[in-house]
């Protein structure tokens, strides 16, 4: 086991950062925190961590300070927390200068294969110099969980797959300038490549691939999710239910999804589960980072707990597979690249109903910011659309006092109607790729 962890530790302080694209995730500016790299599998984690190696490289750090090992290693098997601290101690016999002198960065990618890592990991904290950077599979290393373990001594960075603005990166045709100072043939290619977005995703792997290729590779990132993050951990009694759950809130994106309504399409197609079983398979397919879901905005606990909730995949991409039709829902697929980008902004986001019934798609809070209401619409040309969504945009802005309202569309077309004064219009290319101001 030695004689492979100093290979491993050769590698680790010889190899060059590969080439990569990228990501514009923000890493926290903490002391004494490891940083726990999280998030749905193939979603880009590992290279994540190259990224963090080589921003501090490039920023003057010296390559023997800067440690990156990968545990997925089949002749790791049955490692020890003790083969751990011999890790780190082989280390600073190479490295004699570096104690207590320099901060070390160590990079663990996959590190939860080696049982008790926890307790290493919060000893490397107290009683060396260090930044840690942590990775692994969902499976084990989820957020919660990194929480718990960790006792406090560990910050998140969720790894989402590709932004629009990644993917742009990725293909090679980020735009240098703000949307708004664009050509008019620029923006064009750029609502063109939103659509093409909506329809692939952003899972790095499959930006660019073959439709056929496309849905193979994505159907089965989901069913490693499934077996392995959800079946095998949770030891799951009952899996022809929580796949028949699965591929509901997969093709019904955006749509609002009540146990009690679940349950009862269970028994009548003979499944039987109980409904507490279904509230954990949910959380568990919430916790693999496969599902995101959406309470209604209330101030009533019992409210947001009695209204059904809204589900929508983790990436665009992911709706076709699943869609009935096998066609993209370019709707359904816009309202869920406007939620995950809310969560790489890091805002606290609801769905709203007003008291006539109306519906705003989200009520979002970005740090630091007031409120603003976003109601998301692939196409605003019939008249009977437009007025729909206007309506439910002016209706919860006036009973929940929220100052801010955007109506996003696909196209950069400006609408021909006007609007209220406290209601803005965007076209969901400039939007996606240049925050709001203020």
């Amino acid at each position: 086991m030695q004689e492979v962890l100093r290979q491993k530790l050769d590698d680790a302080l010889t190899a060059s950062p590969p080439p990569m694209t990228r990501r514009g995730i923000r890493v926290p500016a903490v002391q004494g925190k490891a940083l726990a790299v999280i998030g749905m599998r193939r979603s880009g984690k590992s290279t994540f961590l190259w990224q963090c190696l080589a921003d501090r490289l490039a920023a003057g750090t010296p390559r023997g300070d800067l440690v990156y090992i990968s545990f997925e290693d089949e002749r790791l098997t049955g490692m020890t927390p003790a083969e751990l601290s011999w890790l780190v101690e082989e280390y600073y016999r190479r490295q004699p200068g570096a104690r207590d002198k320099r901060t070390v960065t160590f990079c663990f990618d996959e590190i939860q294969t080696v049982p008790g890592w926890e307790g290493f990991i919060r000893r490397l904290l107290d009683t060396e110099k260090v930044q840690l950077f942590l990775s692994g599979s969902s499976a084990r290393l989820l957020s919660r969980e990194v929480a718990t373990s960790m006792r406090g001594r560990a910050l998140e960075i969720l790894v989402h797959p590709f932004s629009f603005r990644e993917a742009l990166r990725h293909a090679g045709v980020e735009p240098e300038s703000p949307h708004r100072q664009l050509p008019k043939a620029a923006r064009s290619d750029l609502d063109h490549r939103v659509r093409t977005y909506l329809m692939e995703g952003g899972f790095p792997e499959v930006v660019g691939a073959s439709a056929p290729d496309r849905f193979a590779i994505l159907q089965s990132y989901v069913d490693v999710v499934v077996l392995r993050d959800v079946i095998e951990r949770h030891d799951v009694a009952n899996p022809v239910a929580l796949r028949w759950l699965q591929r509901h809130l997969l093709a019904n994106a955006g749509g609002h999804f009540s146990i009690q309504k679940f349950y009862n399409t269970l028994r009548s197609q003979g499944i039987a589960v109980g409904k507490d079983t279904l509230h954990g398979y949910l959380a568990h397919l919430e916790d693999s980072f496969l599902i995101r879901t959406l309470s209604l905005y209330t101030a009533s606990e019992r409210q947001r707990m009695v209204n059904p909730r809204k589900a929508y995949p983790v990436d665009p991409g992911l709706i076709a597979v699943y869609e009935r039709t096998g066609r993209i829902n370019v709707g359904h697929a816009l309202e869920t690249a406007v939620l995950i980008e809310l969560d790489r902004r890091g805002c606290q986001t609801a769905y709203v109903r007003t008291q006539g019934g109306l519906e705003v798609d989200f009520h979002a809070k970005p740090p630091g910011q007031p409120p603003v209401l976003i109601q998301v619409c692939a196409d605003t040309s019939n008249p009977a659309t437009w007025n729909r969504e206007v309506r439910a945009l002016a209706a919860a802005t006036e009973e929940l006092g929220v100052g801010s309202a955007l109506l996003l569309t696909l196209d950069s077309t400006p609408p021909g109607q006007s609007l209220p004064a406290h209601i803005k219009w965007a076209p969901a290319a400039a939007w996606l790729l240049d925050p709001p101001e203020g």
